[in-house]
């Protein structure tokens, strides 16, 4: 018995934050936002992608993960790079991963977020 697989990653915002999360994580990077179940917060909200879920959630408390982060595959990661430094997100370089084509990002709120292209 152990663990078989990765349901979700959450990341937090702060209040009022989801209308900048959906142009950012469903605009930019383009996934997909699919309904929170009925019986949990209407506050923050949910996307998927590739088989990726990605659930964003209010922190009262908000502070940006700087270190932590998801990293996401993606299928032409050139053209991802040249949409977010046209939004003007910041990229940035890191060491080389053999077998990956990378950078980092931020999110409107600046949570850490890596984009991956197996090469």
């Amino acid at each position: 018995m152990g663990v078989i697989g990765l349901d979700h990653v959450q990341l937090a915002i702060p209040a009022g934050g989801e209308d900048r999360a959906r142009a950012f994580f469903a605009g930019l990077l383009g996934m997909v936002e699919v309904p929170k179940p009925a019986n949990l917060s209407p506050a923050g909200c949910w996307f998927t992608g590739g088989g990726a879920a990605l659930h964003i959630g209010i922190d009262p408390d908000f502070r940006p993960a700087t270190k932590a982060h998801p990293a996401f595959l993606v299928d032409n990661l050139a053209d991802l790079r040249a949409r977010l430094a046209g939004a003007g997100c910041p990229i940035r370089e890191d060491k080389p991963v053999e077998g990956y084509a990378r950078f980092f990002t931020e999110d409107p709120f600046g949570n850490r977020i890596e984009l991956m292209q197996r090469v």
